[in-house]
């Protein structure tokens, strides 16, 4: 894709390592410019991010990576996806690259997956963007707390049994895997999802199409949730976080529910008429307030 004039604009695809498994991610070159990560969310990619990479590049130096079992990263051995083995492999990253402070965009699981990174090194981040990463509302909060913990291992084995043999479902096509992306998201356009589609799948020796993610990755953690300690890593970022939400997703509004309240400098941020994926959903108005927050002065924080 072209990014201005004719310059022809293609990322580096360039590996790192974090628990003995390797570990993609893109560089859109610009290094002398202020380091920005971008973080997709679960069952997602790395070159989802690639127009709001474009639009950024001119001023950030835009790192973009494959989550653990996601894109081009590696699976994890036993299909385990903590989210302490996460933030590592984030903290990894950062000192692979040798850049900080850095700012940071994140969706999801990428949000969630941030906000805990600049909770424990709040000094090495100096913005951060999380787009509906705050995790379960109250409401569900509250049902996940009442399931006892022999209910949680055992629930986990039989998921983790049950992923083991479950096949990949494979498509005859591109097109054909596209259409299923729509199903989930149906704000996408056809051409975002075949581009989400074409970076998002392997070909199969027999000419079909499977999802490069680890379907491990949809079985919850067995272990206890920690909120009060979420909130108290929350507490702890010392940068300004701007929390982004669609109105029309399923995320309830952190300030109505009270999820905001544990950060220091956060501001929420509804977006009109986008769902759960914000930046897909109403690229413009996103990176409008992207480019805004991103642009605000730096001030040291308590």
């Amino acid at each position: 894709m072209a990014d201005g004039g004719d310059e022809i604009v293609v990322p580096a695809s360039k590996f790192y390592v974090s628990q003995r498994l390797r570990l993609h991610f893109l560089d859109w070159g610009n290094e002398e410019a202020p380091p920005l990560l971008l973080i997709h969310g679960g069952r997602d990619h790395a070159r989802s991010w690639d127009w709001v990479a474009r639009a950024l590049r001119r001023d950030f130096h835009v790192i973009a990576p494959d989550l653990r079992g996601h894109g081009d990263s590696a699976h994890a051995v036993g299909g385990h996806y903590s989210m302490p083995e996460l933030v590592l492999d984030v903290a990894q990253l950062v000192d692979a690259i040798q850049v900080s402070p850095v700012a940071i965009v994140g969706h999801s699981l990428g949000g969630a997956v941030a906000l805990q990174y600049a909770g424990i090194f709040s000094e090495r981040v100096r913005k951060l963007v999380a787009i509906e990463g705050l995790g379960p509302a109250p409401e569900l909060r509250e049902r996940m707390l009442a399931v006892s913990a022999p209910e949680r291992l055992r629930s986990w084995i039989e998921q983790m049994r049950a992923l083991a043999d479950r096949v990949p479902r494979r498509y005859a096509t591109i097109e054909d895997a596209a259409k299923r992306m729509r199903e989930e998201n149906g704000r996408l356009s056809t051409e975002l999802a075949l581009h989400l589609t074409r970076h998002g799948v392997a070909r199969n020796e027999d000419g079909t199409y499977s999802w490069k993610f680890d379907n491990a990755i949809r079985a919850p953690s067995p272990m206890r949730p920690d909120f009060p300690g979420l909130e108290a890593t929350w507490a702890a970022i010392r940068c300004p976080v701007l929390l982004a939400r669609g109105t029309e997703s399923w995320a309830s509004d952190p300030e109505k529910d009270g999820r905001s309240r544990p950060f220091r400098h956060a501001r929420l941020a509804n977006v009109a008429g986008a769902g759960h994926w914000v930046h897909h959903d109403r690229p413009e108005e996103f990176l409008a307030l992207v480019h805004a927050f991103l642009g605000e002065p730096d001030r040291a924080q308590p």
